[in-house]
């Protein structure tokens, strides 16, 4: 049968261990968590269980041997072929013949790249034994990963804005968010929800929450704190363009909301749907409220405009970009036309 990694590692009663099992794709990560959940591959008692070897050294006879040789203690054979692709490629016709007919109580699991689905050899694997597709994660999907890792391995509830927040302090990194979620598990302890807050306080540290206080103070119209935090960011040696990242994040937010009121969506809905985090909605309206539809409707620019100079338009300081972004963006109080 065929399965994606994540289907796998998420069972309650994943496939049992077959004649052949493939853990092809990009995504090395997964491979040390597929292993760790093959009865027998992983732990102490591994080392004398499963045979490793490279697939740039591997032979197929001595490969074959050891599969097929029954130990006198009754134990099973596990043969691990790591960076198999050349190995494959080399010795296609006896691993389909294999694959086809493959020996009980022995285990042949190959690590390779690529596994098109088109060969014989994945077809008799989808047939006899177990196919796993260890595929990069990104947006949704890997926002969905996390969050289910949450819910599963921490019975923690964590919503999909502070999954983003996540990725967005921590990288993409599977191995790094497994320890940022289990951080943050351990953190609110009998609390069933991890929030925002906690994402901030354990995953960004003084420099995330010193972030927040900024955005907030532009939000809200505060030049003089939000010129302070940016000084405090810039001087621990914050990078101008992750700065603006931070930005973005949230104010890309409030463009959304202010195209989805120019529909027709009451402005208080408009912001929920965009992703605004629950406390900052009263805020974040009164905030579009202030500046008014016109200035409201130029966010999205602002922040390209800014992005572009940041990367080279412009050879302004880009501190000074940041502190022109801050007051375009915190605006001056003006009569509003959102409803």
């Amino acid at each position: 049968m065929s399965i994606t990694a994540t289907e796998f590692l998420s069972s309650k009663n994943p496939p049992p261990p077959h004649g052949v099992i493939v853990m092809y794709g990009p995504e090395r990560f997964f491979r040390s968590e597929i292993l760790h959940h093959l009865p027998g591959v992983s732990g102490e008692e591994a080392e004398s269980a499963v045979t490793r070897l490279n697939g740039e050294h591997a032979e197929i006879r001595e490969v074959m041997s050891e599969l097929k040789t029954v130990s006198m203690f009754g134990d099973r054979r596990i043969v691990l072929i790591e960076d198999a692709d050349d190995f494959v490629t080399a010795n296609r016709p006896a691993l389909e013949k294999y694959a086809a007919s493959p020996a009980k109580g022995s285990l042949l699991i190959l690590d390779v790249k690529s596994f098109p689905k088109t060969t014989k050899l994945y077809k008799l694997v989808d047939q006899h034994g177990l196919a796993v597709e260890c595929a990069e994660l990104t947006g949704a999907n890997l926002l969905k990963w996390l969050q289910r890792v949450a819910k599963e391995q921490y019975g923690k509830d964590l919503d999909r804005e502070s999954a983003a927040l996540i990725v967005q302090l921590a990288g993409d990194g599977l191995g790094m968010l497994l320890q940022e979620v289990a951080k943050l598990a351990s953190l609110v302890g009998e609390v069933a929800e991890i929030t925002r807050d906690d994402v901030v306080k354990v995953v960004g540290g003084w420099r995330t929450e010193t972030t927040w206080v900024m955005l907030d103070a532009v939000r809200d119209g505060n030049l003089n704190k939000a010129l302070e935090a940016l000084n405090k960011l810039m001087m621990a040696g914050e990078a101008p363009q992750k700065i603006l990242g931070g930005v973005t994040f949230t104010f890309r937010k409030l463009a959304e909301a202010t195209e989805r009121a120019r529909a027709g969506t009451p402005l208080r809905e408009a912001i929920s749907v965009s992703g605004i985090f629950p406390a900052a909605i009263a805020p974040s309206e009164t905030y579009l409220r202030r500046i008014g539809f016109e200035r409201a409707s130029r966010i999205l620019q602002l922040l390209i405009e800014a992005d572009t100079e940041m990367k080279g338009g412009s050879r302004v300081d880009p501190r000074l970009l940041l502190e022109r972004l801050f007051v375009r963006l915190a605006g001056e109080p003006v009569a509003s036309s959102l409803a």
